[in-house]
């Protein structure tokens, strides 16, 4: 079972909502945000970035940043950029890049579902990211950004949403990047409760991307339960749900998640290439090598590209986890070789999403910034449901989800 609620969203009018939306805070560092807002009082980023508006030098984890985005929250509903719709609705939101469509219901996601591990999950959290996203949800009083779920596919469900697309969107347009956005109200109670009934019958929703602002929202909630202030709360409530965009498994578009070093660990290249050998079959590649299946990698050093094929004796096809290509990778090239212990804190590391391609590592490494870089082939939808099911963690920087979801076009009010 899985319980979504419909909530009276916050969101821009018709006419502004191309000019509102943004991309998520976690894709661009300050000094992009505040290039792309420049020239646009009304970007969303003055709200999920709201450092943009304060000096450059400013730490974004200051009191000072998550009272500016208050401040500018309350002048965008000031100035009538937002309006409140007067009754809990759905939404349903559609993203078309090039030939790739996915669509997915806006709702409010149970906490509660996820403190049960009904909604579950692939990825650690860090405390530091945790503790930025309350801060910035309490401040604003709202959740701006919504968390990316999916499940498993139905075709009732997809049925039900069909119908919603049959009407005129509310908002339709194509940001800059090519991906055009659509997106319905959903008003009528009795497609609501359809809606909500249908999904009553889906098992369980998994987080695809977005596991900070999904613990964040239900550590706020339970906050909330242990407050007096909220004694007599009923579950009800809207700080009891989550933002989100719920997405049929088969609707989904993961791209690999790359990987550039900075050295070689103390080793000459010839040592290094002798050690790789151990443990994976490696020929020379004609250009630019991007994997086709699982188990193969390209790897770029010193100006040419290599194949590479992981031998069968390194791995465990059986674990959900050890059989991943990004855990292959690691636990037998980058941490016994290239000394990466730890990816995720290790500054010799940097992470390359597919959507810039094999010329992104090629530029990176033929600038000298980097010395090897690897390309991958892209975890699947069913390995992300294998390891959640099993109560498993993926490795760090294992899935890149693509096309982004943007934020402002509607926000979940906390109260």
């Amino acid at each position: 079972m899985s319980i979504v609620r419909p909530f009276k969203g916050l969101r821009p009018k018709k006419d502004l909502a191309a000019t509102v939306a943004s991309p998520p805070y976690d894709v661009l560092n300050s000094e992009e945000a505040r290039e792309m807002a420049k020239g646009n009082p009304i970007s969303f980023l003055h709200i999920n970035k709201p450092e943009i508006d304060l000096p450059p030098e400013t730490d974004p984890y200051d009191d000072a940043v998550y009272q500016q985005g208050r401040t500018n929250l309350e002048r965008f509903i000031k100035e009538d950029v937002f309006t409140r719709d007067d009754s809990p609705c759905f939404y349903l939101y559609a993203q078309t890049w090039g030939d790739h469509r996915q669509v997915g219901l806006v709702c409010g996601a149970s906490c509660q579902e996820y403190m049960e591990d009904k909604i579950k999950k692939h990825e650690l959290t860090r405390e530091k990211k945790e503790k930025d996203r309350i801060r910035h949800i309490e401040s604003l009083g709202a959740q701006a950004g919504p968390v990316f779920l999916t499940y498993k596919a139905m075709s009732e469900i997809d049925k039900e949403l069909a119908v919603i697309q049959e009407n005129d969107p509310d908002y339709d347009f194509t940001a800059d990047d090519g991906i055009r956005h659509e997106f319905w109200v959903v008003q009528s109670k009795r497609r609501i409760e359809m809606i909500t009934k249908l999904f009553e019958k889906v098992p369980s929703l998994y987080v695809a991307d977005g596991h900070h602002r999904s613990a964040s929202a239900t550590i706020i909630a339970q906050k909330r339960r242990d407050d007096p202030i909220y004694k007599e709360w009923t579950g009800a409530e809207p700080w009891n749900f989550m933002l989100a965009v719920l997405f049929p498994h088969d609707q989904m578009k993961i791209l690999p998640y790359n990987r550039v070093v900075r050295d070689l660990n103390g080793l000459s290249a010839d040592e290094f290439m002798a050690k790789v050998e151990e443990k994976f079959y490696v020929s020379k590649a004609d250009g630019a090598f991007e994997p086709n299946r699982t188990k193969l990698y390209g790897m770029y050093l010193d100006g040419r590209w290599y194949r590479l094929e992981a031998k069968n004796e390194i791995y465990d096809e059986d674990d959900v986890v050890d059989s991943l290509d990004v855990a292959i990778l690691q636990n037998n090239l980058l941490n016994p070789v290239l000394g990466i212990e730890n990816p995720r804190t290790d500054e010799r590391i940097d992470f390359v999403g597919g959507i810039r391609g094999t010329k992104e590592l090629e530029r990176r490494v033929d600038s000298g910034e980097m010395k090897v870089a690897f390309s991958l082939h892209e975890t699947t939808v069913e390995q992300l449901f294998a390891i959640a099911d099993a109560g498993e963690i993926m490795p760090p920087k294992s899935t890149w989800f693509e096309p982004k979801l943007a934020d402002g076009l509607v926000s979940l009010v906390l109260d």
